[in-house]
């Protein structure tokens, strides 16, 4: 069985990095130092013409899921700007202030992206992560209509969430892809896989130089910038088709 690998960039080099590492689909982002959020639209033009897939992640701001009226529609804009730029998929997440799954309003941002023209593929973000009840929260995403949730497995990293990851998988069966991300490299990939996911997420990034002295003082960086590293993609990729031919 292939696995896919998805990698998340934040800018034109590392959508360019993740292709020449062989990466099957990219999540594009910015600011993946808060977590990810929303990409300009000069972003998502340059990644249109990418030669694979590319997922956008709506995320108005840092901080809670739970969001305004406000915001919800800067979400739903986001969904309509990626179809119109003929990217294939979003990813979406809300919550309510309790952590459970924010429904009604995912239900919203689902409608957007599955009535335009063509249909945005849904992965259902690490805002799944907080909910008290994994396997409720994936009947919930699997009713929406979500093709795949992205998670670690309920903990910080996809390596200690082994056990959940595990126990997703088999709750979904084929109703829906569980994506497993956070800390993903080639020394973590192989004991995830055992959990039996068919595909995973991972920024694959490096240092890139070292910081200025000038720029320390001003306060502009506080360490070596991470970009994608396609090597690191391709190690990862190179693991995913050892594993499939094994």
């Amino acid at each position: 069985m292939r696995r896919l690998l998805e990698v998340c960039v934040e800018d034109v080099a590392g959508i360019d990095a993740a292709v020449a590492g062989g990466a099957d689909r990219i999540e594009l982002c910015a600011a993946l130092a808060v977590g990810g959020l929303t990409p300009p639209a000069s972003l998502i033009a340059a990644a249109a013409g990418a030669p694979i897939p590319v997922h956008l992640l709506a995320r108005p701001r840092d901080g809670t899921f739970a969001y305004s009226s406000a915001e919800a529609a800067l979400v739903a804009a986001d969904i309509r700007a990626a179809a119109e730029a003929g990217l294939a998929g979003v990813v979406i997440g809300a919550s309510l202030a309790d952590h459970r799954l924010d429904a009604d309003l995912l239900a919203q941002w689902v409608a957007v992206a599955r009535g335009t023209p063509t249909p945005l593929s849904l992965t259902l973000h690490r805002a799944f992560d907080l909910c008290p009840d994994p396997l409720a929260a994936l009947e919930t995403a699997i009713a929406l209509g979500f093709d795949r949730i992205l998670t670690s497995g309920c903990s910080p990293k996809a390596i200690d969430g082994r056990a959940t990851l595990a126990k997703l998988v088999a709750a979904a069966g084929d109703r829906l892809i569980i994506l497993a991300g956070s800390g993903i490299d080639a020394t973590t990939l192989p004991p995830i896989l055992e959990t039996g996911v068919r595909e995973v997420h991972a920024s694959c990034r490096s240092p890139q130089g070292t910081v200025a002295a000038t720029e320390t003082a001003f306060g502009f960086q506080a360490g070596p910038r991470l970009a994608t590293d396609p090597a690191k993609v391709a190690e990862l990729r190179n693991l995913l088709n050892l594993q499939a031919s094994a």
